[in-house]
């Protein structure tokens, strides 16, 4: 199988969980490293680990999705493994999603069970975004016995057909962070394919490791976790209700920040102040996106 698939990862201070990944593949697979410009030793553990693997440089970090963009570019393979830093393939677990392509020809993008360090369960579909809230979790916390037909995948570990993806379009360019992996599932649905949560093929997601949490952090992690989300309600239902979901969390984690403040609970006042001003800045039109408005099509 892996002269059919090239394997995409983005780096940005990677280092303490980037040798598991880089372990658990096959050595014959090809390999496309994206680096955000990361400041740790990401990039020398792979250079020691995988000497062939092809590295992308980029001075300043473009977030997730532009940075997968440019990897998926570089692919000449039938698919595409897009996989976190954080993640560990089980033995057989790329074999099992190329499997399930061949025998799912109309579906574009396929999705391994995911275990925590612990080897517990770990969320890895769900129904689409507006769905969520009525539906819960309850229903998707437990594996199926085969293959499920599903309407979102986790971003962190996926296989994609490439030819499906020249067609579809690589991620969306705006989406600086978070919801980039619900905006390519809306896509490939809309665009009538299929998404198959595959239960032969397991991967261990340690979740972190990529960065050094700390105030910065915190306020880049939920702004844009905001902001996405409103551009995401935008983009799909219409700038009215983007604006009207904008207005309506940014007045809520306002409040909720002020309240926080006044109880001395500073991190989550931070969090929430950040929600609130990635929430009013996309209502005002400001782009996350690191890349210059002539490079977005």
């Amino acid at each position: 199988m892996a002269a059919r698939t090239t394997v995409v990862t983005i780096t940005h201070n990677g280092g303490l969980v980037i040798g598991g990944l880089l372990k658990s593949l096959p050595k014959e697979i090809p390999l496309i490293v994206v680096d955000n410009a990361s400041t740790d030793d990401s990039l020398d553990i792979v250079s020691e680990i995988r000497p062939d693997a092809l590295i992308i440089r980029n001075s300043k970090g473009l977030g997730y999705g532009a940075a997968a963009s440019q990897g998926l570019a570089k692919v000449d393979t039938e698919f595409a493994l897009l996989a976190n830093p954080d993640a560990v393939m089980a033995e057989g677990a790329i074999d099992a999603l190329v499997d399930a392509a061949d025998t799912y020809r109309e579906a574009a993008m396929f999705g391994p069970i995911h275990k925590d360090a612990n080897g517990d369960l770990e969320l890895s579909h769900d129904v689409e975004l507006w769905k969520r809230r009525s539906h819960g979790k309850l229903a998707y916390e437990c594996a199926p016995e085969g293959p499920a037909c599903v309407e979102f995948l986790s971003g962190a570990v996926n296989l994609v057909r490439m030819n499906v993806l020249s067609t579809v379009g690589f991620y969306d360019p705006e989406i600086y962070l978070y919801f980039e992996d619900d905006d390519m599932c809306m896509r490939l649905r809309k665009a009538g394919h299929s998404l198959i949560l595959v239960s032969a093929s397991v991967v261990t997601h340690l979740n972190g490791g990529s960065v050094r949490p700390n105030r910065a952090y915190y306020w880049e992690k939920f702004w844009n976790i905001a902001w996405s989300r409103i551009y995401f309600e935008t983009k799909y239902k219409g700038r009215p209700a983007g604006a009207y979901l904008g207005v309506t969390y940014c007045a809520r984690f306002a409040g909720k920040a002020l309240l926080h403040g006044l109880t001395l609970q500073r991190k989550k006042g931070w969090r929430d102040l950040a929600r609130s001003a990635g929430s009013l800045a996309a209502v005002i039109g400001v782009r996350a996106s690191k890349l210059p408005p002539a490079n977005i099509r």
